[in-house]
């Protein structure tokens, strides 16, 4: 790629992953919007949102380890249903018609649920322990992991909403268990992937670099507050268009 696309990209990139860890998530289905926007193969985004959503979200599960906001044992049950799936998501091999199709179908929702998450009102204020229980949690790992393998995401975005609308944790209790749920997921769904079949651009460490200095800020905010409701409100009109934009390729 020339250097001004280069350059766009590590600058939206960072903004996602400061915005994206500020709440305990690491980026994936924001790079996949920037790069759907900028029109890179799927075979090239899958992957390249994989290896950067496992540098973020490592740097989120420290920052929220060393707060106490990781809950250990509900995170369990969630990585031991979604960690095989993950795997098997990331083998499958979907037509490039079909993976857009996925991806902007993802997208879309991906920006209902940060729409959610900047105006609703309804998000349980309680920070005490987690209550997630066991059997649901492995049913809602499995359903997950296969998305993200699916997709490319860490499925960070689907389970955050969940934890708070069902008040099984509150807002940076569920950040807290998100982080380490994408580490694994990705990690798994990048394994599944294989070597042979992911496509990398040659600019990635200058990609990497630019999501680790944003994941660093954002997690850094993130272990004390929420980030402005606005910021989440762009990002979700940024996800809308780069969904439509899929889904009518």
């Amino acid at each position: 790629m020339d250097l001004q696309t280069l350059l766009l990209l590590m600058l939206a990139f960072a903004l996602v992953a400061a915005l994206y860890s500020s709440v305990g998530h690491a980026g994936a289905s924001g790079y996949l919007a920037v790069m759907a926007l900028l029109g890179l193969a799927p075979d090239v985004m899958r992957p390249t949102a994989l290896v950067l959503n496992l540098l973020v979200a490592t740097i989120g599960t420290v920052r929220y380890s060393r707060a106490g906001l990781t809950s250990w044992a509900a995170l369990l049950p969630l990585v031991v249903g979604s960690i095989p799936l993950a795997f098997v998501g990331g083998s499958i091999h979907l037509p490039v018609a079909g993976y857009r199709a996925l991806l902007g179908a993802v997208l879309l929702v991906s920006a209902v649920v940060l729409a959610w998450r900047a105006y609703s009102r309804a998000q349980p204020a309680d920070e005490g322990p987690i209550r997630l229980p066991f059997a649901t949690a492995l049913m809602i790992g499995a359903a997950i992991g296969l998305l993200s393998g699916l997709t490319g995401t860490g499925g960070g975005i689907f389970l955050s909403p969940l934890l708070l609308l069902a008040g099984w944790a509150g807002p940076r209790r569920a950040s807290g268990i998100a982080a380490p749920f994408i580490l694994l997921n990705s990690a798994s769904g990048l394994a599944g992937l294989g070597g042979s079949a992911a496509h990398f651009p040659s600019n990635l460490p200058w990609l990497a670099v630019a999501v680790l200095a944003g994941g660093y800020v954002g997690s850094q905010l993130g272990a004390h507050r929420l980030p402005a409701r606005a910021l989440l409100a762009l990002l979700a009109v940024v996800l809308t268009i780069a969904g439509t934009k899929l889904l009518l390729a």
